[in-house]
């Protein structure tokens, strides 16, 4: 899906923000507010690629650098948790100005605690999401846990964060020490909880606490092998797959939106390129996946491949018509596999073919049912695996019809 990217500034307690706001050009379905993790800035890794890929699922983000980072102005030793929160609701009041307030807020690391304690400030959020996120801002001072006495004996210090020095005074120390987990359990938003248990920044354990604390609709996803930064882009397509189909729960109206936005109608199939490769994008009226092709035939090996696709429709058709069959007739059918390849037979290899060189295509279905059913009912579902309707269509006379649309 086509995007567009527009940087823009807006004002935080009379200090001028930096931000990046991208947006599918035919059209957002939410927009969603991106706080990225401490000392970072807007243009991390993470941060841009679950931006862009939740903008290629129709949702519209906004990125900015907090004050005293990236291109924001400002001074970041006179910042603290607190100023950091004013930054998000100053952005939020942005959306909400120019375009449409957020519906979705985004935390990674400390920006995950800061939309915590943000979001109930933003009346219009609906669902938030925090990515490897403390608990509460004090956990942030691990990272310089060595410099505390200093600073508290000084009044500052200069610490290393990630290689680079930055100067932390004790008012930053002492406003997070006002942080705690009270403000989750009154959240009264949708809360889905990302981390991973190899974090070594901010361990899984903190994630405990942020979901123990939370009340209901929440959800928690394990991010699995995934560091701090998230820096794998494939860690970060998951996040933002995962995220897009959670929040799809928590938006009034989000699949008529989405039709208007990927032009499906009900009952159709538009397949957009992602790149100039393999890897395309194929759309329903409510539904959003890739296809692609192995990393051994040049693609990125993102979805399934064309065939794959083939047989899956055969397969999932199968199983649903023999699974409605036996419910039907009250037979003990505990569950139900199809397993399917494709091949093609050639010339003496083909027993079915009516003449030496012709070639056939072959799709071979193998079920295996579990229950207690008897030889009678198993010969039965065999047939009634041959009357699905994708199979009636498959060798059935079948004309594809190809024109260019206007």
């Amino acid at each position: 899906m086509a995007s567009r990217r527009s940087r823009i500034e807006f004002v935080s307690n009379g200090i001028k923000l930096a931000g990046l706001l991208e947006t599918p050009s035919n059209g957002a379905v939410a927009y969603a507010l991106f706080a990225h993790c401490f000392t970072c800035g807007k243009d991390i890794a993470a941060a841009s690629r679950i931006a862009r890929a939740l903008v290629e699922r129709g949702i519209a983000v906004l990125r900015f650098d907090f004050t005293g980072l990236g291109n924001s102005d400002g001074d970041f030793a006179n910042t603290n948790f607190s100023s950091n929160i004013e930054d998000l609701l100053a952005a939020a009041d942005y959306l909400r100005e120019n375009y449409l307030a957020p519906q979705i807020l985004i935390g990674h690391s400390l920006g995950g605690a800061a939309v915590l304690n943000a979001a109930q400030r933003v009346e219009e959020s609906l669902a938030v999401v925090t990515i490897g996120a403390p608990a509460d801002a004090t956990h942030v001072s691990r990272q310089f846990e060595c410099d505390v006495a200093e600073i508290v004996k000084k009044g500052k210090a200069s610490v290393s964060l990630a290689g680079r020095p930055f100067t932390i005074k004790k008012q930053f120390l002492d406003d997070i020490a006002k942080s705690n987990t009270e403000q989750i359990g009154q959240l009264k938003k949708a809360l889905l909880v990302m981390h991973s248990p190899l974090d070594s920044v901010v361990s899984i354990e903190q994630a405990e606490k942020i979901y123990v604390a939370a009340k209901h609709p929440k959800s928690f996803i394990s991010l699995d092998k995934a560091d701090h930064l998230v820096s794998n882009k494939d860690d970060a397509e998951y996040i933002a797959e995962s995220i897009a189909a959670w929040v799809t729960h928590y938006l009034p109206g989000y699949q008529v939106l989405r039709k208007k936005t990927t032009g499906a109608d009900k009952g159709k199939v538009i397949v957009n390129e992602r790149n100039k490769e393999f890897t395309r994008e194929v759309l329903s009226d409510s539904h959003f996946w890739l296809a692609d092709e192995p990393v051994n035939f040049g693609g990125a090996n993102l979805g399934p491949d064309p065939y794959e696709h083939l047989l899956a429709a055969l397969g999932t058709c199968t199983s649903m018509t023999v699974r409605m069959y036996a419910n039907r007739k009250g037979w003990p059918l505990e569950s139900v596999s199809v397993e399917l390849s494709h091949e093609r037979k050639h010339g003496e290899d083909c027993e079915e073919c009516e003449t030496p060189n012709q070639k056939i295509e072959v799709l071979s279905r193998e079920l295996s049912f579990t229950g207690g059913l008897s030889k009678e009912q198993t010969q039965r579902l065999i047939e009634i695996a041959d009357k699905c309707p994708v199979h009636k269509t498959l060798e059935g006379e079948l004309r594809i019809s190809t024109h260019l649309k206007e």
